[in-house]
C-alpha cells in the first residue's frame, strides 16, 4: 500500500483495495468478453449487435477505470494485465465457438448478469468497510450494467406473434 493522506482506516482501505482489484479483474474481463461478441457475431441482426456489443465493451472500459482509479486513490496498485485478470477472474470463461447472434446474446447477458450480482456485492461490502465512496461506485456501475443487460436481453424477448403462439398452444 501507499501512503496517502485518506483518511479511511489502513485496514479498511486494504481490504477494500483487494475487494476493488477482484471487482476490476472481472471487469476487464466482461470488457473482452463484450468484444468477443463484438469481433465474432454472425447472422441476420449482425450489424445490430456489432454495434451493441462494442457499446457495452465502451462502457465496461469505463467501469473499469472507476474501479482501477478507485483503489489507486486508497493507496493500492490496480492488477490489470491480462495475466492477472485471467487468474482472478470470478466470471464463467466466454464461449469460443459459439457465433449465431442469439447465443451471444444469451452468453453476453449470462455475464453481465453474473458481474451485476456481483457488483451489487460490493455496494454492501464496501458499505461494511465504511467506504461510501466505493459502494457509490459501485451503484453508478450496478445501473450501467443493469442498463446494458436490459439492452441485451430485449434483443432475446420473444415477438407478439410467437408469444400469441405459445399463449394458444398453452390453452
Amino acid at each position: 500500500m501507499q501512503q496517502t493522506k485518506n483518511d479511511i482506516p489502513l485496514k479498511a482501505r486494504i481490504q477494500v483495495v483487494s475487494y476493488l482489484n477482484t471487482r476490476l479483474a472481472d471487469c476487464l474481463d466482461l470488457g473482452t468478453q463484450a468484444k468477443q461478441a463484438h469481433w465474432n457475431v454472425k447472422g441476420p441482426s449482425f450489424h445490430a449487435l456489432h454495434l451493441l456489443f462494442d457499446e457495452v465493451a465502451e462502457d465496461i472500459e469505463a467501469y473499469s477505470d472507476l474501479i482501477a482509479e478507485r483503489l489507486v486513490q486508497l493507496g493500492g496498485t490496480a492488477r490489470g494485465t491480462a495475466r492477472e485478470v485471467a487468474a482472478s477472474s470470478s466470471l464463467a470463461e466466454y464461449p469460443h465457438e459459439i457465433t449465431k447472434g442469439d447465443e451471444h446474446l444469451n452468453a453476453l447477458a449470462d455475464a453481465l448478469a453474473a458481474f451485476g450480482a456481483l457488483v451489487r456485492e460490493g455496494i454492501t461490502d464496501c458499505s461494511a468497510f465504511e467506504d461510501a465512496d466505493s459502494a457509490d461506485i459501485f451503484t453508478e456501475i450496478s445501473r450501467g450494467i443493469d442498463k446494458w443487460l436490459w439492452m441485451v436481453e430485449a434483443h432475446l424477448q420473444p415477438s407478439e406473434p410467437q408469444i400469441q403462439q405459445e399463449i394458444n398452444n398453452a390453452s
